[in-house]
């Protein structure tokens, strides 16, 4: 009889063969199905870090190698701090080895190189972020103490940061369960960073939006500029901290005279004449003005402070100071340390009729110092010594301008090749003056930019005249004849398209022969406006300009809202724009225009009335041109306000030469206004004036008085390095915003509406000065003269038309 079979708990075990070499189930218990394991790859393991021990590092120590690293190598300043604090680094990352394995010479290399390649400023702060920034990435590419590489915190190198880090983790899954990796440079691709321009050197050279030179032009008003102030401690450009204010403490007026002397000051520093000589020879004084033809003994000038005068009387020195006058009447000089009573009787102006010189200006005395012991202001200013007034009279035997700094000299540039590569010596090339980025930063790609545009076949082709700017200058327009003058010269451009049309008009007041709102019977503002409502219909003529052109209005003194307080009479400055309540219509205008075409976007490409501040700057492809607009008449003022001067030999010779023509003429004949005007503009266009065959090789025609004032004007004004060398109660001016008047660095070219002076066109230095004059010259004929700007050859053209 058959047994039932046994439930499977009481069946007996089963023995089963065992392969000793098998491996073993993972879990034998259960019964799981065997699998077989793919062997790993064995990395080996990585060798022993060298430990390094921190050392605690004087900063003395590491002075003559940082000071060469970062002073000599790469023209940066670092302070106490910084040295502190790259000491405290460098002891803690190199060890004992810094000096003798040469540890610390790649590290301060390498952090000086990070510091310029983020924009870093002159000085090396060791308190700022940018700084501990550097630091931290620098240490995370050090391996004992040696540097292998640098984090980049940029956005490519996060890419491929992330790249490396998924090695680590998913690099062995992959290869175990087979599937394909995509490369570094696939990921690059598919994410399209291969095609971003990650550097200055990768710029498409096919960009079409770019080729209008408009698109990089850019208005900044006075109050839209960066407020920058000199730190003489630092010798460095720095931000205002403070918010600006129409109403500030006292304090900052002295700080207004403060920083122009500090600016001026190290800009004569920086002149080869007062740079001592690194080879000059024993026995050489330091202060030598003799004219000697001995061209092998090499001389420098010395500054002396004033203070420094006491107890050296009957000595020669040259001083740098302001020329002021003093309560008691008379003329005086002063600087930061004190301050002397002044003798010019025996003074000449260095050159000749060449500058004004005028209280509030900054000049070079040179004479000697005749000491006395009663203070010169008597009992009024009673502060002798140091701070105060000194005891005693200078005695000036010449007097002359500080002399004038280069634009390229100043930020830095090379002289043989300012385009893409920059000297090794000192300047401010990191400061952003505008707000539109420094010259070191931006000027390179900006001035490849510049080029392209301009120098471009096919812009040299279709827009040869897309680089010109007109400047009109004294539009009344409550006067008729100035309202036909601007049609006119308008009418000359109406043919212009889109490819050829001027890129700017500047029109600049006062636009009303009267202050507006002081009173009279032509001054109210229901004038004022019509005014310009009349002229809204004459731009309305000429709807390709409104298109294509921008239009920047300056305003004078006579314009509102300045004009109702002051009569007419000096306004402060910088002065605001004319209100939007008076422009309506010249804005409709120009909303019509562009519409006509669809352009409502609001770009460059469309014409815009910009309605700007006195005075104003034209940034043109950021900082590679910089153009000042000012509205003053400053010419009458420094003719009301210069000193006078005992005339020379050869004056004195003119004079009576003169003279003894005048004697033997009875009766002169009067001058023709219109054969002065033609002559003025033939000298002023740089036109060979007519003359026979028989007036060639007698003499060389002499200069006209007229040029001859220009550039005496311009010499004056960009000497000074300001737009206003004058007292506060002969010109006042915003305290907070001074820095909008300076003109250092110098710029590319620089507007000067004064009706008071005629037309004219003057290079000095390198900086390109313009003076429309009037816009109406009155006469037989009625003339309308205004100047063309070529941004291209940075030159102008007086032009003249009549209507």
């Amino acid at each position: 009889m058959a047994h039932p079979p046994l439930a499977p708990v009481f069946r007996p075990l089963q023995s089963k063969t065992t392969n000793p070499e098998a491996v073993p189930s993972s879990s034998p218990g259960f019964g799981t199905p065997q699998r077989p394991v793919t062997e790993l790859p064995t990395r080996p393991l990585p060798p022993a870090k060298a430990v390094i021990l921190p050392i605690l590092l004087p900063p003395a120590s590491l002075r003559p190698l940082a000071f060469r690293t970062f002073t000599k190598k790469h023209n940066l300043t670092i302070s106490s701090s910084t040295l502190q604090a790259l000491a405290t680094f460098v002891g803690k990352h190199c060890g004992v080895g810094w000096r003798e394995e040469g540890l610390a010479e790649p590290v301060l290399e390498e952090i000086a190189k990070s510091w310029k390649k983020n924009g870093g400023a002159l000085i090396v702060e060791g308190s700022s972020e940018e700084l501990k920034s550097i630091l931290k990435n620098v240490a995370g590419g050090m391996v004992a103490g040696r540097l292998v590489h640098t984090r980049q915190p940029s956005r490519q190198a996060s890419f491929a940061l992330g790249v490396a880090a998924a090695d680590d983790g998913s690099a062995s899954r992959d290869r175990i369960e087979g599937r394909p990796r995509a490369s570094h440079e696939d990921s690059q691709t598919s994410l399209g960073l291969s095609e971003l321009a990650m550097g200055e050197g990768s710029e498409s050279d096919d960009e079409p939006h770019n080729s209008d030179p408009r698109a990089w032009l850019k208005v900044i008003g006075a109050f839209e500029q960066p407020r920058m102030a000199y730190d003489a401690g630092k010798k460095h450009f720095e931000r205002e901290n403070h918010k600006a204010s129409l109403l500030p403490p006292a304090s900052h007026k002295t700080h207004l005279f403060h920083h122009r002397f500090n600016v001026i000051r190290q800009r004569v520093l920086r002149n080869e004449s007062f740079q001592r000589p690194s080879l000059a020879r024993a026995g050489i004084p330091s202060l030598q003005r003799s004219f000697s033809t001995d061209a092998t003994v090499q001389r420098f000038y010395k500054l002396t402070p004033i203070a420094n005068l006491l107890g050296r009387s009957g000595s020669s020195h040259l001083l740098l100071g302001l020329l002021t006058i003093a309560p008691i009447g008379t003329l005086a000089i002063c600087d930061l340390t004190g301050s002397i009573s002044l003798d010019l009787r025996q003074a000449k102006p260095v050159p000749e009729n060449g500058s004004w010189f005028a209280p509030g200006m900054i000049v070079l005395v040179d004479g000697v110092y005749e000491e006395e012991y009663k203070s010169a202001g008597g009992v009024v200013g009673n502060s002798g010594g140091v701070g105060g007034t000194i005891g005693g009279t200078f005695v000036a035997f010449s007097i002359g301008g500080p002399p004038c700094e280069k634009r390229d000299v100043t930020l830095g540039l090379s002289a043989s090749d300012s385009e893409e590569h920059f000297s090794s010596g000192g300047g401010f090339g990191w400061v952003d003056f505008l707000g539109v980025g420094s010259e070191r930063a931006m000027g390179s790609k900006m001035r490849k930019l510049e080029k392209r545009v301009f120098h471009h076949e096919e812009v040299l082709d279709l827009r040869r005249d897309r680089s010109k700017m007109l400047i009109l200058g004294e539009l009344h327009l409550d006067n008729p004849s100035t309202l036909d003058a601007v049609k006119k010269i308008l009418g000359e451009y109406a043919s212009c398209t889109a490819s050829n049309a001027p890129m700017a008009i500047i029109l600049a007041g006062n636009f009303a022969e009267q202050a507006v709102l002081a009173g009279g019977t032509r001054g109210g503002s229901i004038e004022y406006k019509e005014s310009f409502n009349l002229l809204a219909a004459i731009l309305s003529e000429f709807p390709a300009l409104l298109r294509n052109t921008s239009f920047i209005f300056l305003p004078g003194d006579n314009d509102p809202w300045a004009s109702a307080f002051s009569a007419g009479a000096c306004t402060v400055i910088p002065r605001q724009a004319v209100p939007d309540l008076f422009t309506s219509r010249i804005k409709r205008a120009f909303a019509s225009a562009n519409a006509e075409t669809g352009s409502t976007t609001g770009k460059k490409s469309s014409g815009e009335a910009v309605w700007t501040t006195n005075p104003a700057r034209i940034s043109l492809f950021g900082p590679c041109q910089e153009i000042v607009l000012f509205r003053d008449d400053i010419s009458g003022r420094l003719r009301r306000s210069a000193l006078h001067f005992r005339p020379s030999d050869q004056e004195n010779a003119v004079a009576s030469t003169q003279a003894a023509a005048t004697d033997a003429d009875a009766q002169p004949p009067p001058p023709e206004p219109m054969d002065v005007d033609g002559s003025i503009n033939a000298a002023e266009s740089r036109v060979a004036s007519e003359s026979g065959p028989d007036d060639a090789g007698l003499e060389t025609p002499t200069i006209s008085d007229h040029v001859l004032a220009a550039r005496k004007l311009v010499k004056t004004i960009l000497d000074q390095g300001h737009l206003s060398p004058f007292p506060l109660a002969t010109r006042p001016v915003a305290w907070d915003y001074v820095s909008s008047l300076q003109l250092y660095p110098l710029p590319t070219a620089l507007v000067l509406v004064d009706p008071e002076m005629p037309a004219f066109t003057v290079t000095y230095e390198g900086c390109h000065v313009m003076n429309p004059g009037p816009l109406v010259i009155a006469g037989r004929r009625p003339l309308a003269r205004w100047v063309e700007y070529d941004a291209k050859f940075r030159r102008s053209v007086v032009k003249e038309v009549e209507f």
